[in-house]
């Protein structure tokens, strides 16, 4: 069964109560030919190791702490903060606390 994502005007909601945070949900929420949306639950200790897309991307951290190595530094987003990052910079991701964000990615130039 393919994957529903939202559809022009539909309401989304970034954050629930009772969610159980120890469970990696992460899911795409929208997606067209030039943007996808991404909702980020992510666990105390989860890491996503290095990893690089060809699109611009932004990382809204809506709540926790999300520590983002790229560009030779590391970086740490609280609820919040967004940060915004060039095509093709390659980055790596650790929750510090329970963490929920949002990932926008383009996905043409």
């Amino acid at each position: 069964m393919a994957l529903q994502h939202a559809s022009s005007g539909q309401v989304i909601a970034l954050q629930r109560s009772g969610e159980d945070m120890k469970q990696f949900s992460s899911i795409a929420l929208a997606k067209t030919d030039e943007l996808e949306l991404i909702r980020l639950v992510l666990p105390a200790g989860k890491t996503m190791p290095e990893h690089w897309v060809k699109g611009q991307v932004t990382l809204q951290c809506l709540s926790g702490a999300i520590a983002v190595d790229a560009h030779g530094r590391t970086v740490v987003l609280h609820g919040g903060e967004m940060l915004y990052l060039e095509g093709g910079a390659a980055h790596a991701l650790r929750a510090e606390s329970d963490s929920i964000a949002l990932l926008t990615i383009v996905l043409k130039d």
